[in-house]
């Protein structure tokens, strides 16, 4: 995997006090990091990651907050109407900032006019998980959907969640797919039914399958990114395995309120730079099979954001999914 240079412990802590000092007194108190999600998923603990190394960088704890439920949308909501003074940021993931606003009835903020983009950490690439009865590739898989319409069904984690559209994406990249979705209430109950046999696949996140993987009791048929993860280097990524250009993925960005000064929004855009450079926290991504995003400026950012939406977009219109 391409990475920056990476900064010795010694350089990170001297550069610490410089990019505070640059910036006045910001930050003068502790630092709210809202998560939009429930402790213990992948959009926790990097968030908690990312907010433990910041504070080192800054001088100053951030604090992560989770605010959970509707879909990332109540954190969401709280960062958009807290005040722009520097000391409110969103974990925002790709439920805030590609999903709700396009699968959303009305949805209470917009995802670009609301938000000053500050930088971006990662995305935390799905992977195709199918029942042992299964084929053993995505192309034998699809196959055996095409040839056995309405027969068979794939999980997901709820109606509107990424792993939902994930399969969406699925069945329009491969075309000619006719397979029932049966949405659950969080991905444990899916990966219990899956294990079951009672569904036939569906797209999870490497680090709750891998060990069933390792067992024999369901198997990974794709990593949907554009590289292979070095946390399981055998598995090959959707693209290899036959859906042509395929990448679906969770992603973790911070932003701002809008509204909030540009000192602030350039003095943890630099935290962040220095926190990508960090070897340790690097590899603590990498463990989980989280890929580092190169370009993590707040320009950057904005246009990740842009080409996530339109991503997506079509996807959802196309499932007829509208959460209300």
């Amino acid at each position: 995997m391409k990475r920056r240079t990476l900064l010795g412990s010694l350089g990170a802590t001297v550069a610490a006090p410089a990019l505070v000092g640059a910036q006045g007194k910001y930050p003068d108190r502790p630092i709210r990091l809202v998560i939009p999600f429930p402790p213990g998923g992948p959009t926790d603990i990097i968030g908690r990651l990312a907010a433990e190394k910041l504070s080192a960088v800054l001088g100053q704890n951030v604090l992560p907050d989770n605010k959970a439920g509707a879909a990332g949308s109540i954190g969401a909501v709280d960062v958009k109407n807290a005040k722009p003074d520097g000391h409110t940021f969103l974990f925002a993931t790709s439920s805030t900032h590609a999903i709700n606003p396009t699968a959303m009835v009305k949805s209470p903020y917009d995802p670009v006019n609301d938000f000053v983009p500050v930088s971006s950490i990662c995305v935390n690439p799905l992977i195709l998980v199918a029942h042992p009865s299964m084929p053993d590739t995505v192309k034998g898989l699809v196959e055996l959907m095409k040839k056995n319409p309405g027969k068979y069904s794939y999980g997901s984690s709820g109606t509107g969640g990424i792993t939902h559209l994930a399969g969406e994406y699925l069945k329009s990249v491969v075309g000619g797919m006719d397979v029932v979705h049966v949405p659950y209430r969080g991905s444990n109950p899916a990966l219990q039914d899956l294990l079951a046999g009672n569904i036939a696949w569906f797209f999870e996140t490497v680090s709750t399958s891998l060990q069933h993987h390792r067992a024999g009791k369901l198997r990974i048929l794709g990593f949907a990114h554009d590289k292979r993860t070095p946390a399981a280097p055998d598995i090959p990524t959707m693209i290899e395995a036959g859906a042509p250009g395929y990448q679906a993925y969770t992603f973790n960005l911070i932003l701002a309120p809008a509204g909030t000064p540009q000192n602030v929004v350039d003095t943890m855009s630099a935290a962040t730079r220095k926190i990508m450079d960090d070897k340790s926290f690097i590899e603590a991504l990498e463990k989980i099979a989280a890929v580092p995003i190169l370009d993590t400026s707040p320009a950057g950012t904005a246009k990740f954001i842009a080409t996530e939406l339109a991503k997506w977009a079509p996807v959802i219109k196309a499932s007829g999914v509208r959460i209300e």
